[in-house]
C-alpha cells in the first residue's frame, strides 16, 4: 500500500466510513486522494524548524552545514514529488 493510499484510507476512517466501502463499485478512500495531494503539495517545503532539525541531525554526525541543509530540502521535497506522482 503506498502513503497516498494509506493517508486517503485515514481520512476515510476519520470521516466515519470504513476503509472497504464502496460506492459506486468504486472504493470510497479513492474519493480523499484530492485532499491528500493537497496536503503533501502544502507541505511539500520544510518550515525553518525542519530544517534546522535536519541541520542539526547532520551537524552531530559531522556533515557540512550549508551542504547538509540543501541536501535535506532537497530530499523532502524529492520523498513528498515521489508520493505525489503516485497513481497518476
Amino acid at each position: 500500500m503506498t502513503p497516498l493510499e494509506r493517508a486517503a484510507r485515514a481520512l476515510c476512517r476519520l470521516d466515519g466510513h470504513p476503509e472497504n466501502a464502496r460506492l459506486d463499485g468504486q472504493s470510497l478512500w479513492r474519493d480523499y486522494i484530492p485532499e491528500v495531494r493537497a496536503v503533501l503539495t502544502a507541505v511539500r517545503d520544510p518550515s525553518d524548524k525542519m530544517q534546522d532539525a535536519a541541520y542539526r541531525m547532520e551537524w552531530s554526525t559531522g556533515g557540512d552545514g550549508d551542504a547538509a541543509d540543501a541536501n535535506a530540502i532537497n530530499v523532502w521535497q524529492a520523498m513528498i514529488d515521489a508520493i505525489l506522482k503516485e497513481g497518476r
